[in-house]
Order: structure tokens, then sequence, then C-alpha cells
């Protein structure tokens, strides 16, 4: 099974988490603990598993 590493949405990068989930209640336990660090996230469905996609934009910090 081929994974794609990144997918777009509405012209956002976000990335795979690497791992699969058997159930989608298990990736959405998955999706919240990534909210609450600030992670934007998606849930798909492949191949009769369930992946998350997060992305997070990266801070400046001036000197």
């Amino acid at each position: 099974m081929t994974i794609p590493l990144f997918r777009k949405v509405d012209g956002k990068k976000f990335m795979w988490d690497g791992g699969t989930y058997e159930t989608q209640e298990e990736a959405t336990q998955v999706m919240e603990s990534y909210a609450k660090d600030g992670f934007e996230v998606r849930q798909f469905e492949h191949q009769g598993q369930f992946l998350v996609y997060s992305r997070r934009v990266a801070e400046v910090q001036s000197a």
C-alpha cells in the first residue's frame, strides 16, 4: 500500500503522521491530540484504514 506523504487541501500542504488507524475513532483521538498542540489536522480513509495529516505554520521569532 502506497500512502501519500503529503496532501494538499485548499492550497495548504498537510503531512502524513506515519500512522495507520483501524477505526475512525482511533484516528479522531490522534487528531484531537495534534489539535491541542496547535496543528491543523485532516483525516482521510485509504484502503479501509484511516490516516491523519497535519500542518502547522512555523512562527518566526524576531531577535
